[in-house]
């Protein structure tokens, strides 16, 4: 069940976060919500290193059988900086 949030934030920051969902195709609601999910899962076995929006994605993208992940990022750093 969905239930309406009002929230008080700077003006300017509410604008930029509109921006960011919109060029996401997502709805600024969506962001949120998806956020505080990540922040109140009582699962504490992440990654230390991982922020809540890469925490977020863990799973969303599945490789093809035997890509090489450390020779795709060679060709592609190799691609941007040679």
């Amino acid at each position: 069940m969905n239930t309406k949030l009002t929230l008080t934030i700077e003006q300017s920051l509410i604008e930029k976060a509109k921006l960011y969902a919109k060029g996401k195709g997502r709805s600024l609601s969506n962001i949120v919500e998806n956020y505080l999910k990540v922040i109140v899962k009582e699962d504490n076995a992440r990654v230390i290193d991982s922020t809540p929006i890469t925490s977020s994605l863990r799973g969303s993208f599945k490789a093809p059988e035997g890509f090489d992940y450390k020779e795709e990022l060679l060709k592609g750093l190799s691609k941007k900086y040679l």
